[in-house]
C-alpha cells in the first residue's frame, strides 16, 4: 500500500500515460479508493441547539474559547445598533465580527458529508468562524482536537445576563428572533 496519496495519482497517471486505464483504475481501488457517503439531512431545533450549548458550557469545544448566547449577541445589536451592528443575512461589511467569533454553533464532529451521525453524540459546540474553517474536514484532517467542554456554572456564555436584562424589560421580546431564542433557552434558566 502506497502511503503517499500523491504518490497514488503518480501512479495512476503513469498508468494512463501507458494507456492502462483497467491499471489505473484498480490502483485508485486499492489505493486510494472513493468512499460514496449516503446524503442525510441535518435536523436539530433552536431547543437542541441551546441544549448542546450548555451541555459544552458556552466553549468552542475545537479552540477552547468562551462563546457567547446567540440572543445576548442579538440583545447587545438591538441596544447598540451603530457600535455592535448586525445584517439580517449576515452581511459581513455590516456586521460586528463577534458575530463570527463568538457566536455558538452546532457543528458534526464527523461531518455529515464524511458520514457522520446527525446526532446529540456527534454535534458539538464552536464558532460560526471555526465551523466554516472546519467545514467537511476530520479533525484530524485540518490538525484539530475535540477540546472538553466548560462548566456552565463557571461561564454561562452570558446566557443568564440575557434572562435578567429580559425579566426588568420585557420589551425586547416583540422582537421574535430574541423571542425564539427565550423560549428556546428558558428551561436551562434558574
Amino acid at each position: 500500500m502506497i502511503d503517499d496519496k500523491a504518490s497514488v495519482l503518480l501512479e495512476v497517471c503513469n498508468s494512463l500515460l501507458d494507456g492502462d486505464v483497467k491499471q489505473a483504475g484498480q490502483i485508485l481501488d486499492s489505493e486510494y479508493p472513493f468512499e460514496r457517503i449516503e446524503r442525510k439531512s441535518r435536523t436539530y431545533s433552536r431547543k437542541q441547539v441551546t441544549k448542546i450549548f450548555v451541555r459544552d458550557g458556552f466553549i468552542d469545544r475545537y479552540s477552547g474559547k468562551k462563546l457567547v448566547f446567540p440572543a445576548s449577541l442579538q440583545l447587545i445589536s438591538t441596544l447598540l445598533p451603530k457600535k455592535f451592528p448586525a445584517h439580517p443575512n449576515g452581511k459581513m461589511s455590516e456586521t460586528h465580527i463577534a458575530f463570527w467569533e463568538l457566536w455558538p454553533t452546532v457543528d458534526h464532529i464527523i461531518p455529515i458529508a464524511r458520514g457522520g451521525e446527525d446526532e446529540p453524540s456527534n454535534w458539538t459546540c464552536t464558532s460560526m468562524l471555526r465551523n466554516s474553517i472546519k467545514s467537511n474536514w476530520k479533525l484530524e484532517e485540518i490538525g484539530w482536537t475535540l477540546m472538553e467542554g466548560g462548566n456552565i456554572e463557571e461561564w454561562d456564555g452570558l446566557m443568564g445576563w440575557f434572562f435578567e436584562y429580559i425579566k426588568n424589560d420585557k420589551k425586547p421580546l416583540e422582537y421574535p428572533h430574541l423571542e425564539k431564542w427565550w423560549v428556546a433557552a428558558r428551561d436551562y434558566v434558574a
